[in-house]
């Protein structure tokens, strides 16, 4: 496949380009030009150089040059103090001079910032947007790329939440969280366009970018109040053809595993659990001893499943190979990729299958970018990827449910007669669900298509264009695998053994595609470019029109009209408005769209006389923006809910004289007609600021949100019985600041940098609609939006804990515990908080619990000498929650809720230093309420990434013939710092290696990267 996909791009690009290339026959000519400045004066002493060679000419003192070319060549002037200009051979004249920009700070070659449906040096910029290259992005082996931002950009929130293979899950949050209810990601686009980013190579992106205010959202209307991730892809330049290879291979091992007990301690603790309900034990004493000396693997067994099915470690490798290059005609940017990551389950290898999960991945694309003629350009990108995830046949989460709460004594893994082990309780076993059940295989198969074309209309009026996109995008899915059953056996001693379950051989299971998805989306309208002496006017307008269409539901379709006016004064002063008319199907027809203005300014107050010639700061801008932007993504319990709907029911009547009964009719939640969109008010003030000869950068922004029309509760009384849907009532807000600082300096050989960011955002709910009634001490009105679940208003209310009763007397002076039948010392203790001497549902309070941390940070820095090189990112976050109950009280019935916490449980013997209640098999329901006694502070600082290389020599790649070869080692997730004072758990992750989740994943590998 591998083979194929290169072959077929190379191919692809080069008959592409060679196409293209043929349509101008080239000749050689003479091509005489002059060069100016934006005045008009001649500039001498320019560099001319013809693309891919070194040597050129220079413009004389008129400010012409002469020199000779092909007609498909690209000519580049270069000149100190001035921005690099490229132009077509075809088009140098003597009449139409080459103006070259003199560099100004931000406004370099370097410093081009992606905005919506435009580009802008970043000098320009009035809105706030943080943007990282992918050449500051470690090159780890990672199955998806969102994880490699983490710690990289100010406002900028990355939690991850899962580990599989092919399943690197992470949330996105940017600055803050101004709503309780469901659709809160941010907007991702890829080239402008609406799509995942995660599961390309790292080496398809050129730059990543955060959109965060008001001016940089509003161009997409009532869909990026959550914030924009703006993806943009690599191109080829003209300038220089570039063959690049990377190889990187290494392990996955687990940060954090479950230590089961074993099965002396659960037989041990079982008993206690038992005694502590009032019941007879359940294991004996001779049983006790035969598990405490492992007399009898198979009567009595004693299985450490982590170690057992778990390996230390697992493999992945990574390949990616680029191409890219062209000429005045046409510009081609290629790439290919493969990834392969392996899971840590270990048995799974049968001569017919293998059911130990793996995840692989076959990723290209092709960028042309291909000038028709002086005023036609066209631009076609293609880009896909085919995926393989493989897992068990019973899943993963069923797998890992059995490995991790299976107690070590429940049976044998295998029988003396070789038969599966198992019992009456526990009919799952760990071996044989990787051995003779089957696997999945889900084949995921990509195409992504762009086409724009842009047309110059300076006839009609100078500095005008038309632009139009059209994307076309299929995602569809392919499952297979096999498929058996098993049966286990509990063996009862001598030859005699206990079936369950029923056996069928190995089969193919059934195949099936699902998961179509088609995208589109069109882009057309208009773009006005004019400067004007020393003011200089910029417009852009753009219908978008966008459908989603699957098999499985109706069509979702989005459109608007967007507006951006831009000016700028002396390139000193700028200022932008934005307007945006945009709808949704989410909404009745008639209340379908909205307006969202927004209002940007900047000012690059270092340009005044009072700061010209500081020696200390070298560049100030101030900016600040305000406006509204919308959220259609509500979280409505049913599409179209204004609307009502009926449903059969599954009542039966019967009427009339017949006997046949007929089936009922229900209605659904009623409508509300007046369901509007989420509208976010945004503001934001802040600064760029440069000094020490441009060595250290520093930005700051002040910022504050306030949503309302949260969709929250109907508190209307339910007169007719029919419940009802939600209204839009709700109102929350956050306010913050963030702030980037980055110093770089070069010290003869040595070089070095540091950097570091950090968001401050602290959310309020003001409006919930909450119940007339509730106690002043359970309203969440005040309090942070992290402690509300659901999507819907549910809230986190949480019981205040007062310790462990110690003995009946302390229980029978406490007030009465109503959430168990028979409180007993070792039991949580309570508060009484409304004081009327009894523990119940009007007892739980409000609190500053919240999930999402108020502040998040990163740091690092690099260190350059000679050929060696070393960098490294620190990653943390503060403010945040984390609760342990479902971990410590995890289990079923059947295992006696043991597990590896239970050793740390309160008896009369350990009373003194246990950490959690008594154990309980029957009666707990006081121990495992909402209490802030299972609440943890989830704090932390992690080093996420460290990366140590060696680049050979200038002498030695010389005689390689290549331009870079470089060799790294590199390691992710490698160090953690918390407050959980020695919980076992990942403070990022809590859930990862326990229960039914996947353990976090520490990465380590050596690279190359050659560049030719």
């Amino acid at each position: 496949m591998m083979k194929f996909l290169t072959k077929y791009l190379l191919l692809s690009t080069l008959s592409l380009v060679t196409s293209f290339c043929a349509l101008a026959q080239t000749e050689q000519i003479t091509a005489t030009g002059k060069v100016v400045d934006q005045a008009g004066a001649p500039i001498a002493g320019v560099a001319v150089i013809v693309q891919e060679k070194t040597s050129g000419v220079s413009s004389n003192a008129e400010g012409k040059f002469s020199i000779q070319v092909n007609t498909n060549d690209r000519i580049v002037l270069k000149m100190n103090g001035y921005n690099t200009a490229y132009i077509p051979a075809y088009e140098v004249s003597e009449t139409k001079p080459v103006v070259l920009i003199k560099s100004l700070i931000e406004a370099g070659d370097d410093d081009n910032v992606y905005i919506p449906s435009g580009i802008r040096k970043r000098r320009e910029v009035t809105a706030t947007i943080a943007t990282v290259n992918t050449q500051e992005l470690p090159q780890i082996p990672l199955s998806t790329l969102n994880n490699v931002l983490t710690g990289r950009l100010s406002g900028l929130h990355i939690q991850q939440t899962g580990n599989r293979p092919g399943t690197d899950d992470a949330t996105f949050l940017i600055r803050g969280r101004s709503s309780y209810n469901s659709g809160q990601s941010p907007l991702v686009l890829v080239d402008g366009v609406a799509r995942d980013f995660v599961d390309m190579d790292l080496n398809e992106v050129e730059s990543i970018s955060v959109l965060k205010d008001a001016a940089s959202l509003s161009w997409y209307g009532m869909y990026a109040a959550n914030g924009v991730i703006y993806v943009t892809t690599k191109r080829g330049s003209a300038s220089a053809t570039k063959v690049t290879f990377d190889a990187q291979g290494g392990v996955q091992t687990p940060i954090t595993l479950v230590n089961p007990l074993n099965a002396y301690a659960h037989a041990y603790l079982y008993n206690e659990a038992r005694q502590n309900d009032g019941q007879a034990p359940q294991y004996t004493q001779n049983q006790l001893i035969g598990y405490y000396t492992k007399s009898d693997p198979y009567l009595y067994p004693d299985v450490d499943y982590t170690s057992e099915f778990l390996k230390k470690a697992s493999p992945v490798q990574r390949y990616v190979a680029t191409v890219s290059g062209g000429n005045a005609f046409a510009r081609y940017f290629t790439s290919v990729s493969f990834y392969d990551q392996d899971g840590l389950y270990k048995g799974g290898e049968t001569p017919n299958y293998n059911s130990n999960t793996n995840f692989r991945r076959y990723n290209f694309r092709t960028n042309l970018d291909i000038h028709i003629n002086k005023t036609l350009d066209v631009t076609l990108d293609v880009g896909g990827r085919v995926s393989n995830l493989r897992y068990p046949r019973d899943g993963n989460t069923s797998f890992l449910t059995a490995i991790f709460g299976t107690p070590a004594n429940a049976f044998p893994l295998l029988n003396p007669n070789g038969t599966y082990g198992g019992s009456s309780l526990f009919r799952t076993n760990p071996l044989a669900m990787l051995q003779a059940r089957g696997n999945v295989t889900d084949v995921y198969r990509t195409l992504l298509a762009t086409i724009t074309a842009r047309q110059k209309l300076d006839a009609v009026l100078p500095g005008l264009s038309l632009n139009v996109a059209y994307t076309y995008d299929m995602t569809g899915l392919y499952t297979y695998g096999f498929n058996q059953n098993y049966m286990v056996y509990e063996w009862q001693g001598g030859s005699s053994y206990q079936g369950y379950g029923t056996e069928t051989p190995l089969n193919y299971a059934s195949s099936a595609f699902s998961a179509n998805l088609r995208n589109n989306e069109f882009w057309g309208g208009f773009d006005y470019d004019k400067t004007v002496g020393e003011h200089g006017f910029k417009f852009s307008t753009r219908f978008q029109r966008a459908v989603s269409a699957s098999a499985t539901r109706l069509d979702d379709k989005r459109e608007g009209i967007s507006n951006r006016l831009s000016y700028s004064f002396k390139q000193r002063y700028f200022a932008d408005a934005i307007a945006t008319y945009s709808g949704s199907q989410n909404f009745r027809p008639g209340k379908r769209f909205g307006w969202f203005p927004a209002l940007a300014a900047g000012w690059i107050v270092s340009e005044e006389n009072f700061l010209k010639g500081n020696k200390v700061v070298d560049y100030l801008k101030l900016r600040g923006s305000y406006g509204i932007v919308g959220n259609e993504a509500i979280g409505a319990s049913r599409r179209f809910a204004f609307n009502d709907y009926f449903t059969r029911g599954g009542s039966q009547y019967f009427f009339g004289t017949g006997y046949s009964a007929v089936a009922n009719t229900d209605q659904l939640d009623l409508s509300n007609p007046n369901l509007t969109w989420e509208k976010a008010a945004k503001a934001s003030v802040g600064f760029d600021a440069q000094f020490l000869k441009q060595s250290l950068t520093l930005s700051a922004d002040i910022f504050r949100e306030k949503r309302t029309n949260l969709l929250t509760a109907d508190l209307a009384p339910s007169i007719i019985g029919q419940p009802l849907v939600n209204i839009n009532a709700g109102e929350a807000q956050y306010q913050g600041f963030e702030t980037n600082l980055n110093y770089n300096k070069t010290l003869n050989k040595f070089t070095f940098g540091v950097f570091g960011n950090y968001t401050y955002a602290k959310s309020e709910i003001l409006k919930l609609n909450e119940e007339a009634g509730i106690p002043s001490y359970q309203r969440q009105e005040g309090y942070p939006i992290g402690g509300v679940v659901n999507g819907s208003g549910t809230v986190r209310r949480f019981l205040i804990s007062e310790g462990l009763f110690q003995s009946e007397e302390e229980i029978a002076a406490a007030p009465v515990q109503r959430f168990a039948g028979n409180v007993k010392p070792g039991d949580i203790r309570y508060k009484d908080i409304n004081g009327d001497g009894v523990i119940d549902n009007l007892d739980f309070v409000s609190t500053n619990y919240s999930d999402i941390p108020t502040s998040y940070f990163g740091f690092g820095g690099s260190v350059k000498y000679k050929g060696f090189d070393v960098n490294f990112l620190f990653h943390g976050v503060s403010g945040r929650t984390v609760q342990i109950n479902t971990l410590v009280n995890a289990g079923t019935s059947n295992t006696g809720y043991i597990n590896q916490f239970s050793a740390y449980r309160w008896s009369q013997a350990t009373a003194d230093e246990a950490l959690y209640p008594r154990l309980t098999i029957t009666d707990r329901a006081n121990n495992t309420q909402n209490s802030d006694f299972w609440l943890r502070n989830g704090d932390f600082i992690r080093l996420k990434h460290v990366e140590l290389g060696y680049s050979l020599s200038a002498n030695t790649l010389k005689k390689l013939k290549i331009s870079q070869c470089r060799f790294y080692v590199t390691g992710f997730n490698l160090l953690t710092f918390d407050k959980l004072d020695g919980f076992p758990i990942d403070p990022e992750m809590p859930d990862a290696g326990y229960n039914s989740s996947y353990p976090a994943l520490a990465t380590f590998a050596l690279g190359l990267n050659l560049k030719f």
